[in-house]
C-alpha cells in the first residue's frame, strides 16, 4: 500500500491524490496495483468510518471527490491494460426525485470497491434504466429520498420482472428492508457501505 495515496483519499485531498498516483505510475507501478492496494482500501476505510458514524456526509463527499480525481487519471490506463471491473452497475435516483447526494456517495463507494459505475443522474424513468441494461449493466441501484417517489421503485422492478439477468438494489432515507422485501427487490442498502455489499451479494461476488 502507498500510505500517502491512502491518506490523501481518506482525508479528501483532491489535489494531492492524482499527483501521488502519477508518481507511482512514473515509477512503474501497475495501475491495477495502485487501485487495489491503495485507492480501494482508502474508500473502504472511509466507508467503514461512515458506517460507524465516525465520519459524516461532508467527509464522505470530500473523500469521494479525491477518489474521483484519482480515478480520472487511472481509469484510461486501466482500460489500456484490459483491467476488468468486478461488474457493471448503473445507479440513478428514480423518476420524480431530484436528490443526488446519497446516490453520489453510493456511486463513489461502488467505484472504490472495483465496480464499473454508470451514473444515470436523477429523475430516471424505467426507460433510462433499460438503456443502461442494454449497454451491459448487470445490476441497477435505485435511490429515492422522497416517500412520494418510492412507488416508482416498484414500477422499475415490474419493468424488469421478466429479466433474470439483472439485479435491482434499492436504498435511500425512507427505504427499509421491509419495503425492499415487499416490492421484491434483490437487495437493500441502509447506507453506502451496505449498498456495496448488497450489490456484490446479488451478483454472487465475494467482497473482502
Amino acid at each position: 500500500m502507498n500510505q500517502a495515496i491512502f491518506e490523501a483519499i481518506s482525508t479528501g485531498d483532491a489535489k494531492q491524490t492524482p499527483k501521488l498516483i502519477q508518481q507511482d505510475l512514473d515509477a512503474g507501478i501497475a495501475a491495477n496495483i495502485i487501485l487495489t492496494e491503495s485507492m480501494i482500501p482508502a474508500m473502504r476505510h472511509i466507508g467503514d468510518l461512515f458506517a460507524r458514524n465516525e465520519v459524516y456526509v461532508p467527509q464522505m463527499l470530500i473523500a469521494a471527490r479525491a477518489m474521483n480525481a484519482g480515478l480520472a487519471l487511472i481509469e484510461p490506463v486501466l482500460a489500456d491494460t484490459g483491467h476488468q471491473p468486478l461488474a457493471r452497475v448503473c445507479i440513478g435516483t428514480v423518476k420524480g426525485d431530484l436528490h443526488d447526494i446519497g446516490k453520489n456517495i453510493v456511486a463513489m463507494m461502488l467505484k472504490g470497491a472495483g465496480f464499473e459505475v454508470m451514473d444515470l443522474g436523477t429523475d430516471c424513468d424505467a426507460a433510462t434504466f433499460q438503456e443502461a441494461v442494454d449497454e451491459g449493466a448487470q445490476a441497477i441501484c435505485l435511490s429515492a429520498l422522497l416517500t412520494t417517489t418510492l412507488p416508482y421503485m416498484k414500477q422499475v422492478i415490474n419493468h424488469f420482472s421478466g429479466n433474470n439477468q439483472v439485479r435491482i438494489i434499492i436504498g435511500g432515507a425512507p427505504v427499509t428492508q421491509a419495503y425492499a422485501d415487499e416490492i421484491q427487490a434483490d437487495g437493500f442498502g441502509g447506507n453506502a457501505v451496505e449498498a456495496v455489499y448488497a450489490v456484490a451479494r446479488s451478483l454472487g461476488i465475494a467482497m473482502r
